[in-house]
């Protein structure tokens, strides 16, 4: 390890790699189970990773862990609560660290939430999706909504008083009132933290291979626009494209990730983000079946970060209150100046603005047209990417 002075935050992300079903929207990296999990093996190769990883990053405490997958919640507590007891030996955590865990409502139970809420978890992200049966048929879902009601029941009386709750819009055929409707049973729960997002068509899914019918553009902003007035007359504020919390209960892994944050990776197929005491970065990519993860002797493949530029504006752009200058210098080593050709053209273009103070720019930020067409905006990053900075 080397000295972390000045360094990034530090996350951590642990891939948990099967599911039930695979469904035909997910473009993750999830493999059926198709009968008992390895789980003993995985943990000793999660371990392995770890003890890997260990000698390439500098040592700082965990702000935040992450389960996600496949479904996570078909890993039994115990799983959980060895690979949470092996990260805090290896880094330590910060005071007050967020452990978030993904459940699928259909894969899910009372006890199993005991047991991941004794073992240190204190975020739950449930998989609703939808409330609507009929949907979640059509999204090749395990359960149907009342599991969902059930689930988030479960969780509250383990203990988790910060839940977060996945919902998607634009579904096939949906109008406006279906997904009108679908938000209203989801803030009837009063979840801390809802993850509103349209469903895209993905390659190498089921719905790339035979696309069902998906809402038009006309439609789609009509599902946004009510989508957001609702979300905001309930007091959730919109603080990322698909993130929307209450006051404190904003997602610190993500905002990590968006902030361009340092991450570990471990897990099947999972990737990681580093910096070194020189600011040199680097990626970490680990093989990704879950059968070779589980006998590789080194899954961890390390390759240097080229295009830290654009990388940076992929991720801070798609939070509503966008980066300071003095973020992007801290977390890509680029001076301010290289800033210069992106943000003047996209501040010509509406998509970007630029919030004063008294000392000049305190930093830029996606306007709505700008959160609206997000893949606009990025792609003028791509296009202002600026030389890369000269070594002394």
């Amino acid at each position: 390890m080397t000295d972390a002075a000045g360094l990034p935050p530090l996350s951590a992300y642990v891939h948990l790699p099967w599911c039930i079903r695979k469904c035909p929207y997910c473009d993750f990296n999830s493999h059926e189970a198709g009968g008992e999990l390895p789980e003993t093996d995985y943990l000793a190769a999660l371990r392995r990773d770890l003890e890997a990883q260990t000698q390439m990053v500098a040592s700082r405490p965990l702000r935040s862990v992450f389960f996600g997958g496949g479904t996570p919640s078909l890993i039994s507590a115990a799983t959980v609560d060895a690979i949470l007891r092996a990260l805090e030996e290896a880094f330590g955590f910060e005071p007050g660290i967020e452990i978030t865990l993904e459940a699928n409502p259909g894969a899910s139970d009372a006890r199993r939430f005991t047991g991941y809420r004794e073992a240190g978890v204190n975020r739950l992200s449930i998989g609703a999706q939808s409330f609507d049966d009929a949907q979640l048929r059509r999204l090749g879902r395990i359960h149907a909504a009342h599991e969902i009601n059930a689930a988030f029941a479960a969780a509250r009386s383990a203990g988790f008083d910060n839940i977060n709750l996945d919902l998607m819009h634009g579904l096939p055929a949906q109008r406006p009132a279906g997904a009108e409707g679908d938000l209203t049973l989801a803030l009837a729960l009063e979840p801390t933290h809802l993850s509103w997002y349209q469903l895209t068509i993905e390659p190498n899914t089921g719905f790339h291979k035979r696309p069902p019918a998906l809402p038009n553009d006309d439609v789609l902003a009509d599902i946004e626009d009510a989508g957001f007035a609702m979300l905001a007359a309930a007091g959730y504020a919109r603080y990322e494209i698909s993130a929307f919390a209450r006051a404190g209960y904003e997602c610190r892994h993500n905002l990590n990730y968006w902030r361009f944050g340092d991450y570990l990776g471990l897990g099947a197929g999972a990737h990681g983000k580093h910096t070194l005491a020189d600011g040199t970065l680097f990626r970490t990519t680990n093989t990704r079946l879950p059968w070779d993860y589980l006998n590789a002797v080194t899954p961890t493949r390390k390759t240097d970060v080229e295009e830290d530029f654009f990388e940076f504006m992929l991720n801070a752009l798609r939070l509503t209150t966008g980066f300071s200058p003095q973020l992007f210098t801290a977390r890509t080593g680029r001076d301010a100046a290289d800033l210069d050709g992106f943000t003047t053209a996209a501040i010509g273009r509406g998509l970007l603005e630029a919030v004063q103070s008294d000392d000049g720019v305190e930093r830029y930020q996606p306007t709505g047209p700008g959160l609206r067409f997000l893949n606009d905006l990025q792609l003028l990053a791509a296009d202002h990417v600026p030389a890369p900075p000269q070594t002394p």
